[in-house]
């Protein structure tokens, strides 16, 4: 499928809060996902006509739970996303679950704001939910730079500097 830089990709969002997040309601995260999937959309290496996507806002039980269920790791985890591949239409689809006491104390011990956290994690599980890993070298620092760069734009710094 050939993309033209005029389409915009297609985004339907699902927002769930299993944990309640004053901070973070449906239109900030939709905004976040959006940034990220026009960037992707630009990316050469991935080619998608829209996404249909859900974030999951979860206490700690529950990421603990799913991270020892799909990981083998027995603690609860910033984001996880589960990427379901690309649909006949070539919509991509996914799932991805942020855990807020995880990020709240991330944040503080990172010295960042929350919604720059929040936005870096959300950012961070859609990449990921988009096709993009940061399992090998080239594929991180392609992927981080992604972040980065819909960071700068929204005046959030280089999550990955350190303080």
């Amino acid at each position: 499928m050939k993309k033209t830089s005029k389409q915009k990709p297609e985004l339907s969002l699902a927002v769930q809060y299993a944990k309640a997040e004053p901070r973070l309601p449906r239109w900030r995260l939709r905004a976040w996902v959006q940034r990220a999937l026009d960037v992707a959309h630009t990316d050469l290496q991935h080619s998608f006509r829209g996404a249909s996507l859900s974030v999951r806002l979860v206490g700690l039980p529950e990421a603990k739970s799913l991270n020892h269920a799909y990981r083998k790791r027995d603690y609860a985890t910033n984001v996880l996303t589960f990427a379901y591949g690309q649909q006949p239409d070539g919509t991509l689809s996914g799932d991805i679950v942020i855990c807020v006491p995880v990020l709240q104390r991330e944040a503080k011990e990172q010295g960042k704001k929350f919604l720059a956290h929040a936005a870096h994690l959300t950012l961070h599980g859609t990449l990921h939910a988009l096709g993009y890993d940061h399992l090998k070298a080239r594929e991180a620092k392609h992927m981080e730079s992604l972040e980065t760069k819909i960071l700068a734009q929204m005046g959030i710094r280089d999550p990955y500097l350190l303080p």
